[in-house]
């Protein structure tokens, strides 16, 4: 099975097969075992993440002048697929897409030298709260309120689905301002939000995912939070979004390329050596067709990944378009391969210690997160064919 991925379409220069091979080898060395024992035992891969973090492999995103490689989204979308293809899904990873590019891209000088180099080094980490319980897709309706409150500001609202808050030294919070327009939407902005600032209260949301990092709901009661606070320019939090969003929708395609990697190894290993009437079960075409056809889909779907990665980093107006088709070709290539090994595996595929059944919902998720399938088709409807807006 060594052989299986070692000619990758996706990898266009040397030192992507390089850096494929060196990720691999060191999250190898942790494994899917230490993946589910982590999350078994409720505790958070720190190991893994300081390994990831000495090699240099969380900033390769963040520019050379805040500490990172600055080799940009397509280096960062090889590691974050190749830790899930060794059976370490990191949501943690996607999250770093999203709120390194927006300080970046958008923040003051000052907030840039306080976080850039430690979410390069690994020594920081931001949550991001966006979604709420009646705003998930649609930005606009967001109802947390950020209003003016002195020489600072002060937070009011909800937040839901937001990842690893029990981990990270900030959280990103995109509110909106008290003045709502003719339509009902509010301008939004971006704060930097203490995870333990007063007024700030958290419960954890039970879920079906074998992930380490927890869900929660948050509620910003009155949270106070200094003029500095504001990522970028009041009110143009919605453009702001658009330097992360994308690279989110990358990674997230990322994980579940990985995760079908891992899931078409598996299969194909087990076909190859369970034998029924002496004949490996893979040599019948009822269990060898299905593997082979996932195997395709996973390719277009990393190719897709592999070319949003390369324009995002050139700064292209397709980047867009190519993100939501990376992440909706993803999602469903993904839980092809992943049906498929656990069929081929038929039982054993259940069973917790075959690493299979367990990705489920992980791969699931993607199909709803970050943007749902729907919307991807709204904005491919809409955008790409030029069809009237369904909205």
């Amino acid at each position: 099975m060594a052989s299986l991925f070692n000619t990758t379409l996706v990898d266009t220069a040397d030192h992507h097969a390089m850096l494929r091979d060196s990720v691999g080898k060191l999250v190898g060395g942790y494994g899917r075992r230490y993946f589910q024992d982590i999350v078994k035992r409720k505790e958070k891969p720190e190991a893994l993440w300081n390994a990831m973090a000495d090699a240099g492999f969380l900033g390769v995103h963040i520019s050379e002048e805040y500490g990172g490689s600055g080799s940009g989204l397509a280096d960062y979308n090889v590691i974050v697929e190749e830790a899930a293809a060794q059976g370490c899904p990191i949501l943690s990873l996607v999250i770093g897409s999203i709120c390194a590019p927006i300080i970046e891209q958008h923040a003051s000088d000052e907030l840039k030298k306080l976080w850039l180099p430690g979410l390069a080094s690994g020594k920081l980490r931001l949550a991001f709260a966006i979604t709420e319980p009646d705003a998930g897709s649609n930005t606009h309706k967001v109802s947390t309120i950020a209003r003016r409150d002195g020489n600072g500001w002060s937070l009011k609202g909800t937040k839901y689905w937001t990842s690893a808050v029990d981990e990270v030294d900030a959280i990103m919070v995109v509110a909106r301002g008290e003045t709502l327009d003719a339509q009902g939407r509010g301008q939004l902005s971006i704060f930097i939000v203490p995870p333990d600032a007063t007024g700030i209260s958290k419960t954890p949301i039970e879920t079906a995912l074998h992930v380490p990092e927890t869900q929660f709901m948050l509620y910003f009661d009155d949270v106070k939070l200094p003029t500095d606070a504001l990522v970028g320019q009041e009110g143009q939090g919605l453009k702001h979004l658009f330097a992360g969003l994308n690279p989110e929708r990358i990674c997230a395609a990322a994980i579940n390329n990985g995760i079908a990697r891992y899931a078409l190894e598996k299969g194909a290993a087990y076909a190859g050596e369970r034998s029924v009437w002496k004949t490996p079960i893979g040599a019948h075409q009822g269990v060898a067709h299905p593997l082979a056809k996932a195997y395709v889909a996973v390719q277009q779907a990393r190719l897709m990944t592999a070319r949003a990665a390369q324009l995002y980093d050139q700064g292209s107006g397709e980047a867009g378009e190519a993100a939501n088709m990376a992440k909706f070709a993803a999602a469903d290539a993904s839980l092809e391969a992943l049906d498929q090994a656990i069929q081929t595996h038929g039982g054993n595929g259940l069973a917790l210690e075959y690493g299979l059944a367990d990705l489920w919902f992980i791969a699931r998720l993607h199909k709803t997160a970050p943007v749902s399938r729907e919307m991807v088709l709204n904005f491919v409807a809409q955008h790409s064919l030029g069809l009237p807006k369904s909205y």
